[in-house]
């Protein structure tokens, strides 16, 4: 399937197809946990809680969600990986899904193996900003404030993270000179920024909307393949001329491998008729969330041009945990 294609799939509602009459012939017979890569609290655990009920309703059977948050995800990931492949237990996690692997070392389980995608849940767009007080208003006005003054330092929600890596597509393309400032979560990075610590960074919208309606931060554009109706004046990257640019956070349902396929279906008929609710559609566009909702096979496909994408740009720029 053609990416943007992909990516612009609008939600429609679950209607009764072949696929989920089979997976109707599977149902929990106990309550179904589902294990969150991240403490409780914030945009990300919102939207599975928001979507959980709906689930729970579907499925005939309690959703519990248990937060095991730690190392960008990845504790929650291996408790999953070693849990029974029966249907009870899933995972919902990020797009640490696809750099974990390639900057962690000394995981006990594969992320490639260990895991079966059940359902994209939402994109998390990514927004280029800069202090509002800033004189600079643009792009073009950004880059040359960095190429006059070499060195500056931009902020980061993590090594690898999608913050990090969308700032050094953005650097990397315009060759300029900047060091770079992780911080150990998304929350500590916008004070760094508010503070004068750094110009510049690539956060997500759930993070930023609130501080750009209070015109505390100024939005320079989005890393998303559209313009976001949150922020509908403001460019994309690819309009601006940065070909292929689109890196974004995002949220999705996973299961341990080997878990079965009607099984598979099921949570992901119950994750997409939950996703299609009206007021949750709504509470999700008020974090600045895009709702995809992309079942199993589509799902698939999304990931295996993520990992290409997001692989080859850690790999060419040589991006290290300890960097």
């Amino acid at each position: 399937m053609n990416r943007r294609a992909l990516l612009a799939l609008p939600l429609a509602a679950p209607a009764i197809a072949p696929a989920q009459a089979w997976a109707q012939a599977w149902a929990p017979t106990r309550p179904v946990r589902i294990v969150a890569g991240w403490p409780a609290g914030g945009s990300a655990d919102a939207s599975l809680r928001l979507v959980a009920p709906h689930m729970q309703t579907v499925l005939g059977q309690s959703v519990v969600i248990e937060n095991r948050g730690g190392a960008s995800g990845s504790i929650g990931a291996g408790v999953v990986a070693q849990a029974a492949a029966d249907g009870h237990t899933l995972l919902f996690d990020a797009a640490g899904q696809v750099s974990n692997p390639l900057l962690m070392r000394g995981l006990a389980f594969d992320y490639l193996t260990a895991f079966a995608p059940v359902c994209l849940f939402a994109l998390l767009p990514n927004v280029l900003v800069v202090r509002a007080e800033t004189p600079v208003r643009t792009v073009p006005e950004l880059v040359a404030y960095l190429r006059a003054n070499p060195g500056q330092p931009y902020a980061s929600t993590g090594i690898g993270l999608a913050s990090h890596l969308a700032a050094v597509m953005f650097t990397q393309r315009e060759r300029l000179e900047v060091t770079h400032v992780p911080y150990r979560a998304s929350q500590q990075s916008i004070p760094g920024l508010l503070a004068g610590e750094t110009v510049f960074t690539f956060n997500t919208t759930p993070l930023v909307m609130p501080l750009i309606r209070d015109n505390r931060l100024r939005a320079l554009a989005v890393a998303t393949p559209r313009r976001i109706p949150t922020l509908p004046d403001t460019p994309t990257m690819l309009e601006l001329g940065y070909d292929g640019f689109s890196l974004n956070e995002w949220l999705a349902l996973f299961a341990p491998a080997g878990t079965p396929a009607a099984a598979i279906a099921r949570h992901a008929e119950a994750a997409q008729q939950g996703l299609a609710d009206p007021v949750v559609r709504e509470r999700h566009a008020n974090l600045g969330m895009d709702i995809q909702a992309l079942g199993p096979a589509d799902f698939a496909a999304f990931l295996t041009e993520q990992r290409a994408r997001i692989g080859a740009l850690i790999r060419d720029n040589n991006i290290r945990l300890e960097s």
